[in-house]
């Protein structure tokens, strides 16, 4: 997961101890959750095998079934016969005692330990390993048994960190809050997961239904469709659509996939929902989960928010970049859109496709047509002939987890020239150039298509901030034939771009129907006046999904002056906010999220807390130090900032946003040569920061040091070229200098960046006036 504070304008609302009370309840279940549990119960995969024999007996073979499961003699892959793996001066052994798995590792002072290995994770291609900590934690061990056969590599123990030297206390060692089973692993490898966290004692105790991911896992409590089928307990009361279920995969029901004259097949009747791919999605997505009761964690909005086509987790064109899953790819895909859903290609009980290699393409696609030299230019029964070499490359994850990647595109090595994507002819031609395969496809296709995603020249603009990015951006979030997913990851960078546009455009965005596309627009709307947010966001208040309520009531704050219905259901948007903070309690970012939102209502005692809470549950997220700093400075101590700022740079060495703090801090006192070495230490550490080289050119000016200060911004300029704090401060001090010519080069640049933008078109008259 990412590190960095989650849903990012999410926080704990200044509402009464009362609602909050409540909410945490709700999320325990000890409320409402009970309430639904008592309507519907989960009875274990067993009581579907008398009626669904067949689709049982698929999935005792699966992945899905073998998810999780108790270490022992049938489960545990890996060699534990004595055998040593030795990593940054650590040696680990992997041994058996008493018929139980152990391995002997550094725990969490360092120290070499034996620890019992209590559960397996996964099967195919590597199999990991958890481990039993104090507090209910259970913690997955960073060495992994590769489960491949010997040629292929496998069968060895290895590092899924390989080039990070991970010692005790960092985030990322085995016994680190990263790897922590309850939150990063366990929703998706169990059933009716429940982490039961308490946030006052800070343990676990967590359950499940079924230790691995079984029947209802996807289909819901089955205690009343059981009862429907035996007609036992008043079952016939079940017998609607659902048959005892509240939610039907039935999208693919009475649907065939008639072949057209062009080899291409159409679904017989279209879509009208895509309850099956978000079931899916609820494990194979990129997202942040915020609830785990059983009738909403089917409903992908109601529980989780998906990510979106982001810098960092996707590349310009959508293709994946880090562990992204299907989800996010699928739904910017041609597929998705002309009807398909998972099981038209996987048999959902197996997991395995429907037809091995071409054939699950040809299904829709005539082979007559497609698997032929004639449309993919490879000898037959090559690799290059596989539908999936050029439609779906792979990349690998945990150094041996080939993923291929779901949004189904036409290869562009032309964009790998222009933007630096991958591009499908390049991964398996690794001795030839982008150029070399961007010609070989012009050849085959003169005229070639450009394929369903895009987009990517926009978000290259948009992540650059380069000049059109607005325009191409605005373009994007506004096209109706866009993926939804496509136009949400275009609003979402937009909001860089604040201006009247882009609040018309998020506002218009408010009608369409997709959720996330709706939660990007509030994002938007939520740095506008009051008046606007609460014309535009008091109607999402009601809306379908609970994801959007909940990022309506945030964006309300502070708040706007809403009164009777429209308060009340700011309120219960707000409880359910709550719910979603709490549901995350373990993690130092939701502490951070809360605090920001109790400064926000001005409560700096309550913000104080929460800080100090995100801080004693990972010392590493120095979010939480700075944000803590913060309030003691707005308090106007700056003796306790300084404090709380040197105690975190002690715990984080050469962190520069702590240094950059701890030189703003020391700016405010007036010392300034101890502030000069930290900002500029902070620069050194992240020399790719814009905003601390601006910072330290600024501080460098005003203390008459103009020469460095230029050099500086120049510097940073050459990482962050079209940053506008950057070139704004390099032309006002070129222009001191009486560098007209260079400083009218940088305001053309910023012109050029912002040009409706008044400020930049004075600034440009009076330079062009200057140089006459």
């Amino acid at each position: 997961m990412l590190r960095e504070v989650l849903l990012p304008r999410i926080a704990l609302l200044g509402i009464s101890l009362l609602v909050a009370a409540m909410a945490a309840a709700v999320e325990s279940g000890s409320l409402a959750k009970s309430e639904k549990r008592e309507e519907a119960k989960f009875v274990g995969s067993q009581a579907c095998v008398t009626c669904h024999a067949v689709e049982h007996a698929q999935w005792r073979y699966s992945h899905h079934q073998a998810a999780m499961q108790e270490a022992n003699d049938k489960t545990v892959l890996g060699d534990f016969d004595g055998a040593i793996f030795t990593k940054d001066g650590i040696e680990s052994t992997f041994f058996k005692r008493d018929g139980k798995y152990w391995v002997r590792t550094d725990g969490l002072d360092g120290k070499l330990a034996d620890f019992e290995i209590r559960y397996t994770f996964g099967l195919s291609p590597l199999q990991q390993y958890l481990i039993a900590l104090p507090g209910g934690r259970f913690q997955a061990l960073g060495i992994a048994w590769d489960a491949r056969p010997k040629k292929d590599g496998g069968q060895r123990w290895y590092h899924l960190y390989p080039d990070q030297d991970l010692r005790a206390g960092n985030p990322l060692h085995w016994t680190g809050i990263d790897q922590n089973w309850n939150y990063q692993c366990a929703w998706c490898h169990s059933t009716d997961l429940q982490k039961n966290y308490d946030v006052r004692s800070r343990t676990f105790q967590t359950t499940w239904s079924e230790i691995n991911v079984g029947c209802e896992a996807c289909h819901g409590p089955a205690s009343h469709h059981v009862a429907w089928a035996t007609k036992a307990d008043g079952g016939e009361q079940y017998g609607g659509p659902g048959k005892g279920f509240n939610l039907s995969l039935d999208e693919r029901r009475d649907v065939t996939w008639p072949m057209r004259a062009d080899g291409q097949a159409a679904r017989s009747h279209p879509r009208t929902s895509s309850k099956e791919v978000e079931v899916c999605a609820t494990c194979h997505s990129r997202r942040q989960q915020f609830s785990s009761d059983p009738d909403a964690a089917r409903r992908l909005f109601e529980a989780f928010r998906p990510s979106l086509l982001e810098a960092g987790l996707y590349h310009p064109d959508g293709q994946q970049r880090d562990e992204v899953y299907k989800y996010g790819s699928f739904v910017q895909s041609k597929m998705y859109a002309a009807g398909v859903t998972c099981s038209d290609c996987h048999n959902p009980h197996s997991g395995k496709l429907y037809n091995g290699g071409n054939a699950v393409c040809a299904q829709c696609h005539a082979s007559e047509t497609f698997d032929t030299a004639a449309h993919h230019h490879h000898p037959i029964g090559s690799t290059g002939a596989q539908c999936t070499a050029c439609h779906m490359p792979a990349t690998t994850y945990m150094s041996v987890d080939a993923r291929h990647d779901h949004s189904l595109r036409i290869p562009r090595p032309d964009r790998s020239i222009v933007l630096g994507t991958p591009n499908a002819c390049s991964t398996c031609h690794t001795d030839k150039s982008a150029a070399w395969a961007r010609d070989e496809i012009r050849a085959w296709y003169p005229s070639p298509k450009p394929g369903a995603q895009d987009f990517a020249e926009a978000f290259d603009l948009g992540d650059r901030r380069a000049p059109g990015a607005q325009q191409a951006l605005a373009a994007v979030a506004t096209d109706s034939s866009e993926s939804n997913i496509a136009r949400a990851s275009a609003l979402a960078r937009l909001r860089n771009f604040p201006s009247p546009e882009a609040l018309d455009i998020a506002t218009k965005s408010l009608t369409i129907e997709d959720p996330l596309v709706r939660v990007a627009a509030i994002s938007i709307i939520a740095g506008a006046d009051a008046a606007t947010r609460r014309s535009n966001l008091v109607p999402l208040l009601r809306d379908k999904w609970r994801l959007v309520r909940m990022e309506a009531a945030r964006a309300l704050v502070p708040d706007v002056g809403l009164l009777g219905d429209e308060r009340a259901a700011f309120d219960k948007a707000l409880g359910m906010y709550v719910a979603g903070q709490l549901f995350n309690a373990e993690r130092p970012e939701t502490h951070v999220n809360l605090g920001n939102l109790y400064l926000e209502q001005g409560k700096p005692d309550a913000a104080r807390a929460s800080f100090r809470t995100a801080i004693e549950l990972d010392n590493r997220f120095v979010a939480a130090n700075i944000a803590l700093a913060e309030v003691e400075r707005s308090q106007g101590n700056e003796a306790a900032a300084q404090k709380i700022l040197h105690d975190a740079l002690a715990d984080n060495p050469k962190s520069a946003p702590v240094e950059h703090a701890l030189g703003l801090s020391l700016i405010r006192q007036k010392r300034i040569e101890g502030a000069m070495e930290y900002l500029s230490r902070a620069v050194e550490h992240a020399p790719e920061n814009a905003r601390f080289a601006y910072v330290l050119a600024v501080a460098l000016h005003d203390t008459g040091k103009w020469r460095e200060a230029t050099e500086v911004l120049k510097t940073a300029l050459l990482s962050n070229p079209y940053d506008r704090e950057l070139l704004s401060a390099l032309v006002s001090y070129e222009m001191e200098a009486g560098n007209s010519t260079a400083a009218l080069e940088r305001a053309e640049l910023l012109d050029q960046l912002e040009p409706n933008n008044p400020a930049i078109s004075r600034l440009l008259a009076r330079l062009r006036e200057r140089m006459r």
